[in-house]
């Protein structure tokens, strides 16, 4: 995907450092995968290995390559431009929030998995969901993604795959419409689709909070 019109010359600073940051610890898991992954990966809280931190933390953890690539990329594509009109400190609450949201509706969707486990299954399914971590910046990045279609709406993105031009409110759209029919039916597993449904319903209460109060374009640096 690239932007026409909008080219990134110098990656703002909150940026910059989180996309340093996520490299460091993907580095960190390659080196001492059993550890980070327990540690930091946000586990569900009746699990042994939940800590309250990881809802912070788990946003800075990665599967693969491929998984940190994405989400780097996209931070770096919309991020950018976002900071650059609302400055370092407001950017930097707002990917925390819709990480943080994100989070959180991932829990409650997993507390009424947990919830409608019947008898013959329970122990199975306890297991697995105490013993699944969740991990990646996908959340806050949604919420990023949401912000720009909103902000920007009529700006005209270039897709890869496939090979459309479209403007960012529609992608936005679509990205939100899809991640909720896969949460919801439960078509790719291994995603947590409504992780990522989080972070773009929190965004979008931010932001309208911010245009209510007249300070959406404001820099608060």
């Amino acid at each position: 995907m690239s932007m026409f019109g909008n080219p990134v010359s110098q990656t703002p600073a909150v940026v910059k450092n989180l996309l340093i940051i996520n490299c460091i610890m993907f580095l960190a898991s390659y080196l001492f995968e059993n550890f980070m992954i327990t540690t930091f990966s946000l586990f569900y809280p009746a699990s042994p290995w939940f800590k309250f931190f990881q809802l912070l933390t788990h946003m800075f953890m990665h599967a693969d390559l491929m998984h940190l690539f994405f989400n780097m990329y996209a931070l770096w594509l919309f991020g950018s431009m976002i900071e650059r009109v609302w400055g370092g400190k407001k950017f930097l609450f707002y990917y925390i929030v819709t990480g943080l949201g994100a989070a959180c509706l991932h829990l409650f969707i997993m507390y009424l998995n947990v919830s409608s486990l019947n008898v013959a299954d329970y122990h199975e399914g306890i297991v697995r969901i105490y013993r699944t971590p969740t991990l990646g910046a996908s959340g806050a990045v949604f919420g990023v993604l949401l912000a720009f279609g909103m902000m920007f709406p009529n700006t005209v993105l270039q897709l890869i795959f496939p090979p459309v031009r479209l403007k960012a409110i529609w992608l936005v759209v679509i990205y939100g419409v899809l991640e909720l029919f896969f949460g919801i039916t439960g078509t790719t597993g291994g995603v947590a689709h409504f992780a990522h449904v989080g972070g773009m319903l929190f965004g979008f209460i931010l932001v309208k909070y911010w245009q209510y109060k007249g300070t959406l374009f404001r820099n608060d640096d």
